[in-house]
């Protein structure tokens, strides 16, 4: 009994996922995205990624809690989905910005002189990046990564939050290319919200995450 109600103890006190707040007020990227859109997105789907990751949490702990046996190849594909989505989603709004106002533009610093190197010019990378963003198959993401082996920048899709991640490689934006990120304002054209997104890219952002790595 002592060891049980100890080991509750140590449970409840371990910290679970939170939905960060929004940097910017929910209307701040309008027309490129509005505040319904954006409010949806955030309030409703990042926040069930948020709870459902919690979930599968408190189900590992009541398991190790009881000695009970749990389907670990489900709950831990469940839980990498949900974090997976909550990591991505963290990143995500932060790399926005409102248009004119952080956001928009083109990249300066230390990021441009990378995206030069790599890609030869900004448009180059920003077709390539757009393309990326709208050929992911089903439901995923376009993302900006950094490979410290080869100390070179690369695109990279990912599906499904979790899936064609490449390990360890950093983040340095990503787009959210799920329907739910864009149905409000553009319906089923997902190539017209990549196209809106350009305008409230946050470069300052992508460039201090380039800066810690």
């Amino acid at each position: 009994m002592i060891a049980m109600t100890a080991q509750k103890i140590v449970t409840e006190s371990l910290k679970k996922y939170e939905l960060p707040p929004l940097p910017y007020a929910p209307d701040a990227l309008e027309p490129h995205i509005s505040k319904e859109q954006l409010s949806l997105h955030h309030d409703k789907h990042h926040q069930a990624y948020v709870t459902g990751a919690n979930a599968n949490l408190e189900r590992l702990e009541k398991a190790r809690q009881e000695g009970t046996d749990v389907d670990m190849k489900a709950l831990l594909k469940e839980l990498s989905f949900n974090i997976g989505g909550h990591i991505l989603h963290t990143l995500f709004w932060p790399g926005m910005a409102p248009a004119g106002k952080g956001g928009g533009g083109t990249p300066g610093g230390a990021l441009a002189d990378l995206i030069d190197r790599e890609w030869g010019s900004f448009d180059r990378f920003k077709a390539e990046f757009s393309k990326a963003a709208a050929s992911v198959e089903g439901s995923g993401w376009a993302a900006l990564a950094y490979c410290t082996m080869t100390d070179r920048p690369m695109i990279m899709q990912i599906e499904k939050h979790n899936n064609n991640v490449y390990p360890t490689f950093q983040i340095l934006m990503v787009l959210d290319v799920w329907e739910h990120a864009y149905y409000v304002d553009y319906k089923n054209n997902r190539g017209q919200f990549v196209d809106a997104f350009w305008n409230v890219a946050n470069w300052g952002e992508v460039n201090r995450r380039l800066e810690k790595i």
